[in-house]
C-alpha cells in the first residue's frame, strides 16, 4: 500500500505515545522514521516502530531518557545515552558536539548506551548543516550477532554502521555516505523476508555456512549469517566501528555477554572537523566541486543514467516518495497493528 508522508508521522507519533513517549519525543521517533522511508531507506523506517514498542514496554529502552555528559577534556567530549531513544539522544549529542566544534575547531564526541540510533546519516545532516565535515564510527550490541567475520560463517558482531558527511557548496548539495559494513543493512533483510523476495547474492549464509539468497534464514533457528560487503575489507571496517564505538567510549564492543538481551544498544565515536581548520588557502568547497565536476563527467554505464554521489539517490528518492506516497508491505502493517492494538490503539487507526 501507498500512504501519504504526513499521514504516516501522524501514525507512528500516536504509536509512540501508546508505548508512553510524550508528545515530543513521539514525534521526533516518527518524523526520524518516515524520513528514513522518504529517503528510500525503508530498514530504517516506520517497520522499526513495533520493535521500539516493545523495548519501551519492556525496559530495554528508556522512554522519556536523555543525553548526559560523563566526562570532557578539550575536544574530547563522553556522552551517556540512558538508553533513551537515539532520535532524541542523538541530536542532543550532535548539538553538544557541534558546540565543541565551534570551540575548538573540532570534536571527538563518544556516545554510549543508547537505544536504535536509526538512520546514521541524520547526525550527519545536523553536523553538515552547521558547517562541519563529520565522521562516525557505529557498533551494536543488546540483540543476537547477524554478521560473520570475513573467513568464518558465524555471525560475531551486528552491521555497524560508517557514515561520513560533507558540507554542500554553493553547486552541489552536502555529500552524506551512510552505509552499513555488512552487504546490506539488517532492516533490508527484514523487509525482502516481510516482501517474500530473495536477496542478492554474496550477502547471506544459511546456518550451514552456504550461501542462500533466502531471507527467512536470519529469522529462522538456526540462524544463518549476513556477510561483509568487499569480503575482507568490509570486515575491516566493522572491526574498526566495534573498536572506535564500542571500545574506546567504553560502551562495549561485541562479545557473548554484550548479546543476551532482547534490546538495540548502539555505541557511536563522532569526529567533527571545521573544514576551515588547516587554513591551507585553497578553497575546500571549489576543490571538492572540482572533483565533482570531472567525477560526474564520466559517460554513464550500462543500467545507469548518470555518475551520483552519496546522497543524491536519498535527494532523488525522497522527492519521488512526497508526491507519491511511501510504501509499505502488507507484514510490515500488519505488525505495526497488531504491536499498537496490543498497547490500546484503536484498529481503525489502520483502516480496518
Amino acid at each position: 500500500m501507498l500512504i501519504q508522508h504526513d499521514k504516516l508521522r501522524d501514525l507512528v507519533t500516536k504509536m509512540m505515545i501508546a508505548a508512553k513517549s510524550d508528545e515530543a519525543e513521539a514525534r521526533a521517533v516518527a518524523d526520524n522514521l518516515v524520513d528514513a522511508n522518504l529517503m528510500g531507506h525503508d530498514s530504517h523506517g516506520v517497520g522499526l516502530a513495533p520493535r521500539y514498542m516493545k523495548n519501551a514496554r519492556a525496559g530495554e529502552m528508556t522512554v522519556g531518557g536523555r543525553a548526559s555528559v560523563i566526562t570532557e577534556n578539550g575536544p574530547y567530549l563522553l556522552v551517556d545515552g540512558n538508553m533513551g531513544y537515539g532520535q532524541i539522544v542523538g541530536p542532543e549529542t550532535m548539538e553538544l558536539g557541534i558546540a565543541r566544534a565551534r570551540d575548538h575547531g573540532c570534536a571527538i564526541v563518544g556516545l554510549r548506551n543508547v537505544h536504535h540510533l536509526g538512520r546514521i546519516g541524520a547526525w550527519a545532516e545536523m553536523c553538515v548543516e552547521a558547517g562541519f565535515i563529520s565522521i562516525h564510527y557505529v557498533n551494536a550490541t543488546g540483540h543476537i550477532p547477524y554478521v560473520a567475520p570475513f573467513g568464518g560463517y558465524e555471525a560475531r558482531y551486528s552491521t555497524n554502521p560508517y557514515c561520513t558527511g560533507i558540507p554542500a557548496s554553493d553547486k552541489y548539495p552536502r555529500i552524506i555516505l551512510d552505509m552499513a559494513t555488512s552487504r546490506v543493512a539488517q532492516g533490508k533483510v527484514r523487509v525482502a523476508h516481510y516482501k517474500g523476495v530473495e536477496m542478492m547474492d554474496e550477502a547471506l549464509v544459511g546456518a550451514d555456512g552456504k550461501p542462500t539468497n533466502d531471507p527467512s534464514v536470519i529469522f529462522n533457528d538456526p540462524t544463518g549469517a549476513m556477510l561483509s560487503f568487499g569480503q575482507h575489507k568490509g570486515f575491516g571496517l566493522a572491526m574498526l566501528c566495534e573498536i572506535l564505538a564500542g571500545g574506546l567510549t567504553g560502551g562495549g564492543a561485541s562479545r557473548p555477554d554484550k548479546l543476551d538481551e532482547d534490546t538495540i544498544r548502539n555505541n557511536m565515536l563522532t569526529i567533527i572537523m571545521d573544514p576551515n581548520g588547516f587554513d591551507t588557502g585553497a578553497g575546500f568547497p571549489s576543490e571538492i566541486d572540482r572533483l565533482q565536476d570531472w567525477v560526474r563527467s564520466s559517460k554513464a554505464a550500462e543500467g545507469h543514467d548518470k555518475v551520483r554521489f552519496a546522497g543524491d539517490p536519498e535527494r532523488e528518492t525522497m522527492e519521488k516518495r512526497k508526491v507519491d506516497g511511501i510504501e509499505i508491505d502488507d507484514n510490515t502493517w500488519a505488525e505495526m497493528r497488531e504491536r499498537s492494538v496490543e498497547f490500546g490503539m484503536d484498529p481503525a487507526a489502520f483502516g480496518n
